[in-house]
């Protein structure tokens, strides 16, 4: 019997001794596997901003009719947001800046009240004008070469209650976009 617990006991201190010691030469590699098939472009979700310019018209019925370009997908589930340059001003050093207004957006004028609204589809925006009196008589820095920038929101940030949408600045710096990633489309 002690002769086995002697030869047990070699064989394992071999096995114990004979794990230690440097690394062998790497394997030869592996082949490569097959490539699979490229998918699908994705679409942009983070939303997009797009400036039209426009001039309401009795000819045009005091509307805008703006069809969405194939280059941007919208979804019926999207917000859309329409602004209206307001104004300018001047920042501290001079430089224009720009005041936009979300739609509906409503002016007390001296023949009435006048009010810039929209709807719209996942096709097209439609900005048009509503007013208690003619239009006709609307002066030409109610109606020429009015500025919107439409702003396609994601359902799933338009549900953030931290975002004013009133501010078109905070929705563009939510969807991570600058004034200069914004496309500019001259409809007139």
């Amino acid at each position: 019997m002690n002769s086995i617990k002697t030869i047990f006991s070699i064989v394992l201190a071999l096995i114990v001794i004979s794990c230690e010691g440097p690394a062998g030469p790497p394997g030869p590699p592996g082949r490569d596997g097959f490539d699979g098939l490229d998918g699908q472009d994705g679409v942009n979700i983070l939303g997009q901003v797009l400036e039209i310019e426009g001039t309401f018209s009795a000819e045009n019925d005091y509307r805008i009719l703006f069809e969405f370009p194939q280059t941007v997908e919208v979804f019926e589930s999207d917000v859309v947001l329409v602004y209206l340059l307001f104004d300018q001003t001047e920042d501290s050093n001079g430089e224009p800046v720009d005041i936009w207004r979300l739609l509906p957006q409503t002016r007390i004028l001296d023949q009435g009240l006048l009010q810039y609204n929209y709807d719209h589809t996942f096709l097209d925006v439609s900005i048009f004008l509503e007013a208690d009196f003619d239009m006709s008589t609307l002066l030409p820095g109610d109606t020429d070469n009015q500025v919107f920038r439409i702003a396609v929101i994601p359902a799933e940030f338009a549900s953030d209650p931290s975002i004013d949408f009133s501010n078109l600045d905070a929705v563009m710096s939510k969807i991570n976009l600058e004034a200069g990633g914004i496309q500019q489309i001259d409809l007139d």
